[in-house]
């Protein structure tokens, strides 16, 4: 039904929590006719007048003008009855409670009063299209339409086309958001869709890190913040969720796709959900809230600029030091502290491989030297010449985090997961390489897409980091996506599709 995006002059949204009042004003501000039905008394009069407000506030900011904001007031129609009879209506999107069966029998009450034209969409984050779709006697009319919270300032929807939605629809559910003035992606109808299934990339290895006594949650945090450049680190982000929700997310994921390793939830999460220990909400998570101000642990203060000499092989790192103040040597002297910059292996390995005592090496994090140090602390160093590294990099002025010794860095080792769990959206064909990669930057506000950092940081990097990682843990979670190793041995960009059958055909 080719142009149906721009016939939809009126729709009905179900359910008039916050979700729905966010889907109501970004329509009637797109120039939409918006019912407003929800089967709670009185919650359509106080989402009307709260709408309206948020209208009138964006106008006195001058995002709209005040004939904009009165105009899209005055497209906001209270409906009495969900069910109410539907003539004239194009869609009606539904974002009451996540449950299957109310979802099922809401639309199914739906078909009896709307026309045969009339489009359905679904909010759901977490729950199948098509298992909703399937309660209908035309599961063809029915699409998800992934808004996300708060629906006005996340330009991002995911579209979701159920395995029985019409084949026009998908394309026309896209315009429509576009119409909106919102940035759609087409996500394939698998468990966590898209935003959701590549999130886990992050929290299931800093939760992986955690359960290793790597670091603590606050000094992984600083790592993906001052390495990374995240926004938020992903312990921060949990508590930011509340971790009941971001456990059944986990839980949900993996066994959606039966237990696949690489989104392995990590045993430290249902524990803590059973002590309450929910995040902000509760006042106590990975962090604790009091007053409801995040309370962050203060970073230990750093030795002095030691006396003892430095060597490293890494030129860069050697003149950083070197204008410190610290005396750098140009070989491994027996009374020098020892430097060794990690590329996906541990300290331990990266002394074995350059033939240095191990008693004197400490590594560091050769991702990133510009906001943050990682120091790497193995169980054999000596802890005089431990401290003398700490205290050349801290001369240099760049703070400092000093965690035990793992199989890799945990800056690359967060960033390797992100990355690989995109290629395996992307080889899976639940997206697009460039939707993949919006929608994590839109939806998790990374710096960059993942296949694009991937690309920035270097695929190859990528694959030494995830193989390393696996030949040192025996963890199937680390083996590489066949999107990543092939496009490493032909040479061609991670954020390429390349050649496909059809294109013989």
């Amino acid at each position: 039904m080719t142009g149906w995006a721009g016939r939809v002059g009126r729709i009905r949204v179900i359910g008039t929590g916050v979700m729905g009042r966010g889907i109501v004003q970004l329509a009637a501000a797109g120039g939409t006719v918006v019912e407003l039905a929800d089967a709670a008394e009185g919650a359509v009069g106080e989402a009307i007048g709260y709408v309206g407000g948020m209208l009138d506030r964006l106008a006195a900011k001058g995002k709209l003008t005040g004939e904009q904001a009165r105009a899209a007031k005055e497209r906001l129609v209270p409906v009495a009855d969900p069910l109410a009879p539907a003539e004239g209506v194009d869609l009606v999107l539904e974002a009451v409670r996540e449950d299957l069966e109310i979802k099922r029998g809401l639309f199914a009450g739906l078909e009896r009063v709307c026309g045969a034209e009339t489009i359905f969409a679904t909010n759901t984050s977490s729950l199948s299209v098509t298992e909703i779709a399937a309660g209908l006697a035309d599961p063809a009319r029915l699409i998800g339409l992934h808004f996300f919270n708060p629906v006005p300032l996340m330009r991002l929807v995911e579209v979701v086309p159920g395995a029985r939605t019409a084949p026009w629809l998908p394309a026309e559910a896209l315009e429509l958001v576009r119409r909106w003035g919102h940035e759609p992606v087409l996500a394939k109808d698998a468990p966590g869709f898209l935003v959701n299934h590549a999130g886990r990339g992050l929290t299931t290895e800093a939760l992986q890190i955690l359960s290793e006594a790597l670091a603590e949650p606050a000094e992984v945090d600083r790592i993906a913040r001052d390495v990374l450049g995240l926004r938020l680190g992903p312990f921060e982000l949990l508590d930011l969720t509340g971790l009941d929700v971001s456990h059944a997310v986990l839980e949900s994921i993996w066994s959606g796709f039966h237990a696949e390793p690489r989104l392995r939830p990590s045993w430290l999460t249902r524990p803590r959900v059973a002590a309450g220990l929910y995040g902000r909400k509760t006042g106590e998570g990975f962090y604790r809230y009091p007053d409801g101000k995040q309370e962050v642990p203060p970073e230990p203060p750093a030795p002095p600029l030691p006396d003892i000499p430095v060597y490293t092989a890494d030129e860069r790192l050697a003149r950083m030091l070197s204008s410190a103040g610290v005396q750098i040597v140009p070989e491994a002297y027996p009374d020098a502290a020892l430097l060794v910059p990690l590329r996906g292996e541990s300290t331990v390995e990266a002394a074995r491989q350059a033939e240095l005592p191990s008693d004197r090496v400490s590594g560091v994090d050769a991702l990133s030297y510009d906001k943050r140090f990682t120091l790497s602390v193995h169980p054999g160093l000596d802890p005089v010449f431990g401290k003398a590294a700490w205290g050349a990099l801290a001369a240099t002025g760049i703070a400092v985090t000093v965690v035990r010794d793992g199989p890799a860095p945990i800056a690359q080792r967060l960033l390797a997961s992100i990355v690989n769990t995109a290629c395996y959206l992307a080889d899976q064909e639940l997206a697009s390489p460039a939707d993949i990669d919006t929608a994590v930057r839109l939806g998790l506000g990374y710096p960059r897409g993942p296949l694009e950092w991937g690309e920035t940081l270097g695929a190859e990097k990528v694959l030494r980091i995830l193989t390393g990682l696996r030949q040192a843990t025996g963890d199937p979670r680390y083996r590489p996506s066949g999107w990543l190793t092939a496009r490493v041995a032909l040479g061609l960009p991670l954020t390429t599709i390349g050649t496909r059958p059809a294109e013989l055909r």
